[in-house]
């Protein structure tokens, strides 16, 4: 059943608020020393937190994203799937991107230990 509220959700929220609020340590903070997260925009990986902190401030060079989890849901070992809209915009406001994907998190001890992008759940909507 998504969006019940569950420790592992409301860390991923509170991620989720720290990367649109542009507060870097305090997403960071959530994350694993050795997490793995995936340059969407780039294509491969980076591993460790100052490597997504160096991605994230690059990419806040040339892009603005938001992204708004809509839907969770909770998966065998320590997987959440999160159902979430994103607008990307370019510097000056027009929109890239505006489209559902899936994000899916491994969680280790209470944090973020991988993210991979994927499809959006096939539920769909208001599911």
């Amino acid at each position: 059943m998504p969006n019940r509220p569950t420790p592992e959700i409301e860390m991923l929220r509170a991620a989720y608020a720290a990367f649109n609020a542009r507060n870097i340590d305090a997403a960071l903070a959530l994350m694993t020393p050795d997490v793995a997260w995936p340059k969407a925009f780039k294509g491969g990986f980076v591993y460790g937190t100052e490597e997504v902190r160096a991605y994230w401030t690059e990419q806040w060079s040339e892009i603005n994203p938001h992204v708004e989890p809509i839907a969770f849901y909770p998966e065998d070992a320590g997987q959440v799937l999160v159902e979430v809209h994103q607008v990307v915009r370019d510097l000056s406001g027009a929109v890239l991107a505006d489209q559902y994907v899936g994000h899916r998190f491994t969680i280790e001890h209470g944090l973020i230990q991988a993210m991979e992008v994927c499809s959006p759940p096939s539920s769909g909507l208001g599911a």
